[in-house]
């Protein structure tokens, strides 16, 4: 993109002319240097987690209705959703980094991987209903595939990796057919036990892909583009938590609310401090085994947080008595939630600084959030006894920040090479 230049007019007044920015139509898709400066989300990576947002919104909206309403077991069509949402969009964000082209099919196959995320979310009830849904598959069928002609355009455009490119290419497409021939599956068993596999055939492709050659990813892009989706996630929860807010407002039934505002917003404020009082990038530059683990293991922290929306809005209802469920499930699913996001966060943080004194604070804080959810105490009570909790946490990783071991560099080597990516 051009940036505005400063010229001086005949009568000597400075002035600001704007560049259009072409756009070609096709171009050679090369790869970008790991080491760019100032290298940051591109608008279309930005318009594009918001469509995937929406995903993420449809997903935790399913699983609120599913806890309200007592049906517990739709947990694992929330995790099913999610991790959909979570792959497609990962694996998009690893290529942007490493790929990224501005030209006219870049942009379109970037905007039917949107459509198919769009899909996807329209195919959520479905599966939460019958635990099956053709849309849903064809949604993320769309995703998968355009990113098929983002590596096979990768191969073409990068010789260097050309068998990382193809590899890529073939194992999303296999796993993609076996995707569309689930659809034939019949039975809850089958259909749970024929998911994991898939997925774990999903985790496989870039393993092996990269196995004999990386691609060149940005680490100071990568850590921008999670922690976006971070923000972009807790921002969800905040809007959820509003939205039944409103509606019990709107039913006249304000009474027992300020609880649940007060601790939502201790909850989400201190979720967003706790993740980003860490510099993440080291975490994408260490080591190949330390970038699967970080990479792959925030679907956790995304999955935790959306189910911490969704456990805020489940909140409201049972204060208004509504729904049937118990305080006591829906403050285990909230406490869980919270706890899943503080164990995953502690677990990323110990890759980069082994501090004894937050490692153990990190666990005493998974241990109170469960326990707390799991007591029984009115739902307002909980929710606020969360928020203090979280606060609690901030206010000790504020104390323990200065007797934090430094920061270890990575190894020349692996900093020249990049390390291997999801």
């Amino acid at each position: 993109m051009r940036r505005p230049t400063l010229s001086c007019s005949p009568a000597g007044r400075l002035r600001v002319v704007s560049h259009l920015n072409p756009v070609m139509l096709r171009a050679r898709l090369g790869p970008r240097d790991p080491h760019e400066e100032h290298r940051v989300a591109t608008p279309l990576e930005l318009f594009f987690d918001l469509i995937f947002v929406v995903a993420i919104s449809s997903a935790a909206a399913g699983w609120h209705h599913g806890l309200v309403e007592g049906h517990y077991g739709d947990v694992l069509g929330f995790l099913m959703v999610f991790f959909a949402i979570w792959w497609a969009w990962m694996n998009y964000t690893w290529f942007a980094s490493a790929y990224e082209r501005d030209d006219v099919v870049y942009r379109l196959l970037t905007f039917t991987i949107m459509v198919g995320a769009l899909m996807l979310a329209a195919g959520v009830p479905d599966l939460f209903d019958t635990g099956q849904s053709v849309l849903l598959v064809a949604g993320y069928a769309v995703m998968r595939f355009a990113m098929v002609a983002m590596w096979l355009r990768a191969a073409g455009g990068h010789p260097e990796r050309r068998h990382t490119a193809l590899r890529y290419a073939g194992g999303i497409t296999v796993v993609q057919l076996l995707w569309i021939g689930r659809l034939l599956v019949d039975g809850q068993g089958w259909l749970t036990a024929t998911f994991w596999l898939l997925v774990v055939a999903e985790l496989l492709v870039p393993v092996v892909a990269e196995r004999h050659g990386v691609t060149p990813f940005h680490p100071h892009h990568i850590a921008e583009r999670y922690a976006l989706l971070t923000i972009i996630t807790l921002g969800e929860v905040i809007l959820a938590s509003v939205q039944a807010v409103q509606e019990a407002l709107a039913q006249g039934r304000e009474q027992g609310l300020l609880l649940v505002i007060v601790g939502g917003l201790l909850v989400v404020f201190s979720m967003w401090w706790l993740y980003f009082k860490r510099d993440h990038v080291p975490l994408f530059e260490r080591s190949v085994r330390t970038t699967f683990t970080v990479g792959y293991g925030h679907y956790a922290i995304f999955a935790s947080v959306a189910a911490t929306g969704a456990g805020l809005a489940a909140a409201v209802d049972v204060v208004q008595g509504e729904g049937h469920t118990t305080p006591r499930a829906v403050g285990l699913a909230l406490g869980l939630a919270v706890a899943i996001y503080i164990g995953a966060l502690t677990t990323m943080h110990a890759f980069v600084g082994r501090d004894r004194a937050e490692t153990l604070g990190g666990t005493l804080v998974v241990i109170g959030a469960v326990a707390t959810g799991a007591v029984g105490l009115p739902v307002g009570t909980t929710v606020l006894l969360l928020g203090l909790l979280l606060a609690a946490a901030v206010a000790h990783s504020g104390l323990t920040q200065r007797r934090r071991e430094p920061i270890s560099l990575p190894e020349p080597g692996l900093a020249e090479r990049g390390p291997a990516r999801p």
